[in-house]
């Protein structure tokens, strides 16, 4: 099977972990320090926080915003369904905009009007979730003009986009949001094994989420309340978390970044391959923007189906049975039974919706070779005659 998506571990990699390991710090130690400034100086932003895994760090976004029952949440409906559940998890209430056709992110577009119509009704949204879907950039400036303007705060969910760019910025640099998230799971372009990462340019959310991110508690007199009693003691100073990162897992991610810019470089010179590959075929590739860097963590195709004659299922199981590990992304959040339960039903989001019904990511990672993407073209165009 050729899998979707994969890690890429070399040697180097591996000492890391082992160096680690020989160590005295397995956990709270100076790895997780590393990776939290190998990761703020590549992306520009002064601020970060390694935590245990992406979805802790977008609930740690939401607290550091102080997001909480009466208030709502929006982001995109073509997501994981942890860019959803952060505010659930504050107590929050969730709500959706629809995407954009072509990038298949959330739409400005459609923000703007949905907004237009919430402040009428006294309802706007305490925070906005933009999704970098794919490792394709939002249209940052446009929803920051839209921030100033109905006072809402913004957090980048970037799990799929470290290393991506938009009008020249590295996602993460935080000149357009309050906070950033990434993601170091396995098929992500880095990985630590599992991790997570909020990065910040305003000093009290930095503080905010490394308090919670290790249980409310601290160990700084500033934060104190009254005087120290002695070298060992430490106070709970909020209802913080069990978030954080071991050093095993930062000791890989610092690792990892020392290669990322191999990693994007593959991955593009693939994507551009496929586009070639694909040109023919009855499917329509990802869009592009000279003002936007990809950063590739996903290829999805869309199938045109009437031109095909076969359900998008069909394709998916033909070039499964083949070894190909294609696989969707997303089933809209909206549509998930839970979510259901809170009153969204199909039709609500339309363009999420006919998006879904259409979506095929083909495999893509920084170690797919050329035959094997071969392969998967082969098979593709044969699933789609």
């Amino acid at each position: 099977m050729i899998p979707y998506g994969r890690q890429n571990l070399n040697q180097a990699d591996l000492d890391a972990v082992l160096d680690v390991l020989r160590s005295d710090w397995l956990t709270q130690g100076p790895a997780n320090e590393r990776f939290e400034r190998a990761v703020a100086t590549y992306c520009g932003a002064p601020h970060a926080v390694a935590v245990c895994n992406a979805t802790a760090a977008l609930h740690l976004a939401c607290c550091a915003l102080e997001l909480g029952p009466g208030d709502a949440l929006w982001t995109s409906p073509n997501t994981f369904v942890a860019s959803a559940n952060c505010a659930l998890y504050c107590g929050a209430g969730v709500d959706f905009v629809d995407i954009d056709p072509r990038t298949y992110n959330l739409s400005a577009e459609a923000l703007a009007e949905k907004l237009a119509q919430a402040e009428r009704g006294g309802r706007l949204p305490k925070v906005v979730v933009p999704v970098h879907f794919g490792g394709q950039p939002c249209e940052l400036e446009a929803i920051a003009r839209l921030a100033r303007r109905y006072g809402f705060r913004v957090i980048e969910d970037a799990a799929h986009a470290i290393g991506a760019r938009y009008r020249g910025e590295p996602i993460g640099a935080g000149n357009h949001s309050d906070l950033s998230v990434f993601s170091f799971h396995p098929v992500k372009i880095v990985t630590s094994g599992e991790g997570g990462m909020v990065l910040t340019r305003h000093a009290a959310l930095h503080e905010r989420v490394a308090l919670l991110r290790s249980h409310g508690i601290t160990r700084a007199p500033a934060q104190m309340t009254g005087e120290s009693e002695g070298g060992w003691y430490y106070q709970q100073v909020a209802l913080g978390y069990n978030y954080r990162m071991t050093d095993m897992q930062a000791a890989l991610g610092a690792s990892q970044m020392t290669r990322i810019e191999e990693f994007l470089k593959r991955r593009h010179a693939l994507a551009e391959r496929y586009d070639r590959a694909l040109a023919e075929l009855p499917v329509q590739v990802p869009w592009r923007a000279p003002e936007r860097y990809s950063a590739f963590h996903l290829y999805v195709i869309r199938l045109r189906l009437k031109e095909i004659g076969r359900s998008r299922a069909e394709v998916y199981e033909a070039m499964r049975r083949a070894g190909i590990g294609v696989n969707v992304h997303y089933i809209p959040v909206h549509l998930q039974p839970h979510f259901r339960k809170l009153g969204f039903k199909p039709g609500d989001y339309p363009e999420a919706e006919a998006y879904y019904a259409q979506a095929l990511t083909l495999p893509l990672h920084a170690g797919l070779t050329e035959p094997e993407q071969d392969r998967v073209v082969a098979v593709l165009r044969d699933a789609v005659r």
